[in-house]
């Protein structure tokens, strides 16, 4: 449980970047490597997103 902590984590930190970098400069990094909504790119958001809502549930463990 611990390893899936640490890569939700570390996915909901890259998308944070990538959210900085396109709010500072206009530019999506995510898009720049993988192409604009190709399969892979898509494949990036989702696991983002899943790891963004993961992260909810370490708020309960913050607790402890």
């Amino acid at each position: 449980m611990k390893y899936i902590n640490i890569i939700a984590l570390t996915l909901v930190i890259i998308g944070a970047i990538n959210w900085l970098l396109v709010g500072l400069f206009e530019f999506n990094l995510v898009d720049a490597i993988f192409g604009s909504l190709s399969v892979l790119t898509r494949i990036i958001y989702i696991l983002v997103g899943i790891a963004g809502l993961w992260s909810i549930a370490i708020y309960s463990k913050l607790s402890d």
